[in-house]
Order: C-alpha cells, then structure tokens, then sequence
C-alpha cells in the first residue's frame, strides 16, 4: 500500500461504526455499543457554544513571558512565574457553563483556563504553538508537530482551527474545506484513546471527562512521585485494565503517543525546581481533597500556586526519549478485544507480530510513531476521497524525516525498501472507493505559515538529524 493510499484510506476506516480497525461483525463484538457511539456523537449538538469568541490573551511588553508570537519561536527560556503578578490576563479563569469547551487534555484546559489559548476552547493552530511555549516551555519543533497533529486529527488545515473538546464543526470548519466534520479533542482514536490516564474508555463510559476513580488509581500508582518509572507501571495497569473491561478495546501504533503525553506529568508539570507529587497533580487535574481524603473534581485545571515553568525547552527529541523508555519499561500488546478480556494480537507488515513490536530501536519506534500520525491525518474525509492537493503537501512535508532516520518507503513511490502499513491483517477482501468527481479549483492556501527555518533535515544540533524535523527525530546509528 503506498503512503497516499494509506492518507485517505485509513482515515476512512477510522470513521465508520467502530472506531478502530476491527470488523463489527467479528464473534463477539457488541454491536450495541456501535449504536451508543452514533448516540454519544449525537450529544456534541450540546457542545457548549460562545457567541461573542475572544481570542487567546496577548502577550505585552511587560509580560511577554516566553515571547512566542506565531508564526515567530519564542526565547527557549523558562523560569518566569505563570501568571506573573498583576497579569489579569492570564489569571485562572474557570471554565464557563455552557459557553467554554474543555477536553480530555488536561495540560491544554489549564492554558484555557489561564488565557493563552481562546478561553472558549475555539482554538487556532497559532495559538496552539504558542500556548505551549509561553505557558510551558515546550520546543518550538515539538509545539508544532503537536499542533500539526491537534488540527490535522482533530480539527481543519484549512481554517487552522480545532476544538479543545466537543464536535464543534460550525466554528472550526473552513467554508471552502471539504471535511466532513471535526470531532475536537474528544475524537476517539486520535489525540483521546483508550487506556488513558485519567478518562475513561470510549465504548465503557465518558472519555474525556476527569474520572476521579482512575485519579486515585494513578495517585495510588505513583504514591507520592508521578515518575517515568511509577508512570510506565500505570500505564500497563490501565491496559490491563481496558483488556479485562472494554469489549471493544484497542491499542494501536498510535497509542505511544499516550506514552508522551503521559511525560508531560513529570517533565513539564512540575515546572522548574518542582516535582511531579500529589499537589502538582491535583492541580493540573482539578483536584481537591474532601474531608474524608478522597479525591473531587473542582473548578478547572490551573498552574499551582508561584509556578514557574522548567527553564529548558521540553524538545522533540526528549519526548521520544521518553516514549521510548516509558514503553520498554512495561511493554504491553498492540492490538485489540473481540469481545470482554478476548485480546487479539496486531500483526502490521514487518514492526509488529502477534502484537509485539519486532524491533524496539528507538529509530524503529519513531518510523512506526511517524507512520501512525501521518497516515491518521485529516481527521474526516467524509466522502471526498480526492483530498485537496494542498492539505495533502501539509501532511507530507514530514516524509523527509522518514528517510532521514532511514524509514523503510514504498518502491512504488521512488524508494527503496517495504511499506509497513498501519492497518492489522484481517483477511479482508480490499477496500473498494468509488470515485468522485474532481474538487472545484482554485483551491484555497492553508493558513499555517512558518517564519523562514533551517532546512527540514539540515545542518543541526550534534548527534542528531539536522533542521526542524531533523532535531525532533534523531538519525538512526
């Protein structure tokens, strides 16, 4: 299968009644629940809704905080309070009722809450990086690539525009575009999957509500310390758990991102001279304890108390390290349920047999990462399968980072080596797509600019693939 082939097909696969790849008429497989999932979309008509949308809060002279002002980076600096005093701005708002959305990422809702994205949860790509280095410090490389993968997943390249939460389509879809709908953060199997932290799974409860009972879980996990070590264990535990309890359970490829995001608990939370205890988690996870010691949801999430964020950028590069650790730490199965705690394996080309990666090289992991992301993007095509030409070259100006890291390609588009597709062997008879006729020129421009950069995979730090691309992904030995 080629890698266009692998763009508009998979997307395809992933919006029909299930939400992974499993066949609904597989022994064991609860249709009924595929109804709940066209009932819970149903719910998103009572997306909350802002009809006076104010963007994020500027940056000013006197706070400028890291200085990120897209499409330009920010300083790479850390180490200033958030909120700095007297930046009404950027204090902690709580979420409003019924007018500010708010998602399953609890880092993002914090941003929200402070200002440095849309407090309404109406987003745009800009803000998203930005947010990300002036609240947190994240590198310029890695806010962008999670950017890239929030609006592209989840959102519209062509408006630049995603929701934290619900399917709000209405205001994050591009008049011209020809997405069928954005689902928001809460889109299942994409940014939100199952066994996550703290929400639940898609087709067993509410996945992008706080859930209070796995808070407890994790905190009694990590007992004390939200660690990579306490983190990779709690991760295992949730699979364990999602195996035993969700019918419908799957874990594929892309689920190492939770791996990543689950880093942010003990590289980016903590802020500079901090820890990842029970205080910053509560915090960042709108937490408080009643009298009798459990834990409650409160008002939203926020930066604790005089927070400063840590003074070196959080990179591309230290991310993968850590998803990489975190899983070799407690590896667990790629795969699926069919039907309760009935795990089925994945087998995926030459990275996984029987549900196991074949080869855990860091370099191996980032292909099998980069694949996953590239082949999920947009997040609907509806029925247009003739993507416009120009969102197809926003996705696939990262295909020079594969073969920089040496990314096995497909022959038939002018490489060398096999094509390790991201969908499971089922058997199946091929996919057939009717064709369509032609999009309407001319064709808009996407509206994500980037200031001149280093060339993708030019000259860079020491030690790694070169350029943007290259310090975000490392060469392999």
């Amino acid at each position: 299968m080629s890698s266009k082939t692998t763009l508009l097909v998979l997307p395809l696969l992933l919006q029909t009644s299930l939400a992974f790849p499993w066949v609904a008429s597989a022994p064991g497989v609860d249709s009924a629940l595929l109804h709940s999932s066209r009932h819970r979309r149903q719910a998103d008509l009572n997306c909350a809704f802002n009809p006076n949308h104010e963007n994020a809060a500027p940056l000013s002279s006197q706070f400028p905080y890291n200085n990120a002002r897209f499409p330009f980076p920010g300083n790479g600096r850390g180490g200033y309070l958030v909120p700095a005093p007297g930046d009404t701005a950027h204090e902690f708002r709580a979420p409003r009722a019924g007018i500010d959305i708010r998602g399953p990422c609890p880092g993002l809702n914090a941003a929200a809450n402070h200002g440095f994205l849309a407090r309404d949860g109406i987003v745009t790509y800009g803000e998203l990086v930005d947010a990300q280095q002036n609240m947190y410090n994240v590198g310029f490389d890695l806010a962008n690539v999670l950017a890239i993968a929030g609006v592209g997943l989840d959102g519209d390249l062509l408006s630049g525009k995603v929701s934290l939460g619900c399917d709000a389509t209405s205001r994050t879809k591009s008049p011209l575009s020809l997405l069928a709908s954005q689902p928001g953060l809460n889109g299942h199997n994409k940014f939100e999957a199952d066994a996550s932290l703290t929400r639940g799974d898609f087709f067993t409860t509410n996945n992008f509500r706080l859930n209070t009972t796995l808070f407890t879980m994790m905190m009694e996990t990590c007992q004390g310390n939200c660690g990579r070590q306490e983190l990779s264990v709690y991760r295992e535990e949730r699979w364990q758990q999602s195996v035993a309890e969700n019918g419908n359970f799957f874990f594929g490829p892309g689920s190492l991102l939770l791996y990543g995001a689950a880093s942010f608990l003990y590289e980016l939370f903590p802020g500079e001279g901090g820890s990842p205890d029970e205080a910053t988690m509560m915090s960042f996870f709108s937490i408080d304890k009643a009298a009798d010691g459990s834990y409650v949801e409160n008002s939203g999430e926020r930066a604790p108390p005089n927070w400063r964020p840590r003074v070196a950028p959080y990179s591309g590069s230290d991310v993968v390290r850590e998803i990489v650790a975190m899983y070799i730490a407690n590896p667990v199965l790629f795969g699926g349920n069919v039907g309760q705690n009935n795990f089925i394996g994945l087998n995926s080309g030459a990275a996984i047999r029987d549900g196991r990666l074949v080869d855990t090289a860091p370099s191996a992991i980032l292909c099998l990462l980069f694949q996953a992301l590239q082949s999920a993007i947009p997040a609907t095509v509806g029925q247009a399968v003739n993507l416009p030409v120009n969102i197809l070259n926003q996705i696939t100006q990262l295909a020079p980072f594969a073969t920089n890291i040496g990314c096995p390609s497909n022959p038939n588009d002018g490489g060398s080596g096999a094509d390790i597709p991201i969908l499971p062997d089922l058997g199946l008879p091929p996919l057939v797509i009717p064709s369509l006729p032609p999009l309407p020129l001319p064709l808009p421009d996407l509206p994500i600019r980037l200031p001149p950069l280093p060339p993708l995979l030019g000259p860079s730090r020491p030690g790694q693939g070169g350029g943007l691309l290259g310090g975000l992904f490392p060469r392999a030995n």
